[in-house]
């Protein structure tokens, strides 16, 4: 198998076996032992990861959707209107204006959602690199196959035009042949 990797390395990608990357080795080698080289990345990195990650990631998707913008309206109206208006009128406000109360939880809820996300779309970028990764593996591979299959065409042509000209030899010394048995034209034939 090595010296198949060897000359699909020379004929397909011009260079030694030993002047390619680890990934591209690992492809050609894929490819002369005729292994698949596709897989599921998305499903292994998903089986990967940790229950904080997983977590992370639902808070992000929570915090990035019309939902929680939905329900952050909501709360920040009913404070507002419970403050402002309901609480203050019997002297029982607990966050009158300026709503520092109301300031600091926004903070607080900030500063956790922050790192969180980022967290979310650290990972989501090592995923996309890593589906980069593996497409690039495809995408070699398949490049390999079809000079693979050109090289087998090329040859079958080859070999097609090396029978035409022989059986064209062939006819052509059967005309000569006949053409020496009838004689020139135009003679009675002997």
């Amino acid at each position: 198998m090595k010296k198949r990797a060897q000359t699909i390395a020379l004929d397909f990608l011009r260079k030694n076996l030993e002047e390619l990357t680890e990934r591209e080795q690992a492809i050609v080698h894929k490819v002369a032992e005729g292994r698949h080289v596709s897989r599921n990345v998305g499903r292994e990195f998903e089986e990967r990861l940790s229950f904080g990650q997983r977590l992370a990631d639902r808070v992000a998707e929570f915090g990035g959707s019309w939902s929680f913008i939905i329900l952050a309206g909501c709360f920040l109206a009913v404070w507002l209107l419970l403050n402002s208006f309901v609480l203050r009128r019997h002297g029982e406000a607990f966050d009158p204006y300026p709503y520092i109360l109301l300031n600091l939880v926004l903070s607080m809820m900030a500063a956790l959602q922050a790192p969180v996300i980022m967290m979310s779309e650290n990972r989501h970028a090592a995923r996309d690199r890593l589906n980069a990764a593996h497409d690039y593996e495809v995408n070699l591979k398949a490049e390999l196959e079809i000079l693979a299959l050109h090289q087998k065409v090329d040859h079958l042509r080859e070999q097609q035009w090396a029978e035409l000209i022989a059986l064209q030899q062939e006819q052509i010394g059967l005309l000569k042949q006949l053409l020496g048995e009838s004689g020139p034209p135009g003679e009675p034939a002997r």
